[in-house]
């Protein structure tokens, strides 16, 4: 093999290991944003399975519009409010462990900076980047922004895109209330012969949906989502109907 070659095999490997460094942080770029489209559809589906569970278990009980309505729309308030409240107290916590691990990370670069370096180094070779490509990379990475690169590295998180706990409750809220919406309008809105099943027709495609979006994100098998997420919704509205016709 000629010089020539030899140097146009070096340049399409080392175009090969850029490619490598580049789609290493893509990924996990795509992979925080992806958690959190994941949280809301989860958010969503909570709500259209929890009222649709309460107002067709009070529909089985009583044909009462108004009572059918309060329990949904109380249904509605005590849900979000409390998804709110538990996403809050849960990015608070995981919020402070970020903070006490940027902290230590923090510490250890003013007394083991060698030892932080070297990890980033084996970290990207891990990932198929060259010995020779993983040590360029990592002395611009840890010129660059020192803290935010082991950070990144040994704990998944950028240390300056911190989640806002206030932020995430909110969306949990707004997630939730949309989803929760669906059952308690159609229960509502529906002529009066159509309201239980035309409720868990709409209910049934809502849970396609946001079964179909699940799978998407979490790159799993879209039919076996969407048809595990359909029975446990069915699941729920025929239990709690059933209860309920026993107390009509």
């Amino acid at each position: 093999m000629s010089m020539m070659e030899n140097n146009v095999e070096k340049w399409k490997l080392r175009l090969k290991e850029n490619e490598t460094l580049k789609n290493f942080f893509r990924n996990r770029t795509i992979a925080q944003k992806v958690n959190v489209l994941r949280a809301s559809v989860m958010g969503a589906n909570d709500g259209i399975i929890s009222v649709a569970g309460i107002v067709l278990g009070v529909a089985g009980a009583t044909n009462n519009h108004f009572a059918i309505f309060i329990a949904g729309i109380g249904g509605l308030l005590a849900g979000n409010i409390s998804m709110a409240m538990g996403e809050y107290v849960s990015v608070h916590s995981e919020r402070d462990a970020q903070e006490r691990a940027t902290q230590k990370e923090k510490q250890l670069l003013e007394t083991k900076y060698d030892q932080q370096y070297q990890f980033i180094c084996k970290r990207l070779e891990t990932s198929g980047i060259s010995h020779e490509l993983s040590e360029h990379a990592a002395q611009e990475m840890m010129a660059r922004d020192p803290l935010g690169t082991v950070v990144r590295e040994k704990y998944g998180f950028d240390p300056t895109q911190i989640t806002s706990p206030f932020a995430a409750a909110m969306a949990s809220m707004l997630s939730f209330t949309l989803g929760a919406l669906l059952p308690l309008v159609a229960m509502n809105l529906l002529p009066a012969q159509w309201k239980t099943l035309g409720t868990m027709l709409a209910v049934v495609f809502a849970l396609m949906i946001t079964g179909y979006s699940a799978a998407v994100l979490a790159r799993t098998k879209r039919s076996r989502s969407v048809i595990r997420n359909v029975l446990a919704g069915l699941l729920t509205m025929l239990v709690t109907y059933l209860i309920g016709s026993l107390f009509a």
